[in-house]
């Protein structure tokens, strides 16, 4: 943009923010939703190097690095089903190809 605001110029681009509110509206999730955003895609060091370490290899205990191909991981609180499976009744359960077991008895 240099000052020429023709019609067919884009005047905003599309911004992380606003690809992000296209497919929450997409989705269906509401304003008042328990939205959490993660990092995903890095490691934490898990191992006390103690004060005198090599520090082109090592790095100091709870260190976090995110890898180059790190993501953002974007999750509803609100809507997501914690509800246990449950099994079937007894009697209930009829798949549609029966366990055999003649039919897997090695000839």
């Amino acid at each position: 943009m240099l000052g020429n605001l023709e019609p067919e110029e884009t005047v905003m681009e599309n911004t992380v923010v606003d690809q992000i509110a296209v497919m929450v509206n997409k989705l269906g999730w509401e304003v008042d939703d328990k939205i959490v955003v993660e990092i995903g895609g890095c490691s934490v060091s898990g191992i006390d190097v103690g004060e005198e370490y090599n520090k082109k290899w090592q790095s100091p205990l709870g260190t976090i690095k995110y890898n180059k191909d790190a993501f953002i991981i974007i999750s509803n609180e609100s809507r997501r089903d914690l509800t246990k499976s449950v099994p079937f009744k007894e009697g209930e359960f009829k798949p549609a190809h029966p366990y055999n077991a003649d039919n897997n008895k090695s000839s």
